[in-house]
């Protein structure tokens, strides 16, 4: 199972695999056929509360991570990772974020699950 992480401003590579787009909001000044993302399943990414509570400085990753595990257990999210973890299974996924450090963002936490 072959499962990464990168910023949807660089360029695709051939690698990449099946292309998710793991963020709720579209990446800012990216076109859709620059950002060459084959599937966004919004309902797999962090709630507007949680997002913005992390971005707001309120608590540490650790927290920010644990939070989020928490409503990836809500049906729809459950569902949505099984079907990322099947696309894995078949091949490589990228999972795409347009946050400045993925290393620290809930597509880690989604990259940790998946593995």
């Amino acid at each position: 199972m072959s499962v990464r992480i990168r910023r949807v401003y660089e360029a695709p590579e051939p690698e990449d695999g099946v292309r998710v787009l793991v963020d709720r909001l579209w990446p800012r000044g990216l076109s859709k056929d620059a950002a060459h993302v084959d599937e966004w399943p919004k309902g797999l990414t962090p709630s507007t509360e949680l997002r913005r509570w992390y971005h707001a400085g309120e608590g540490s990753y650790e927290e920010f991570a644990d939070r989020y595990e928490s409503e990836l257990d809500a049906p729809e999210a459950a569902g949505l990772l099984d079907h990322v973890r099947e696309l894995a299974g078949k091949g490589a996924v990228t999972l795409l974020t347009a946050s400045k450090s993925p290393e620290r963002s809930h597509a880690a936490v989604l990259a940790r699950l998946l593995s």
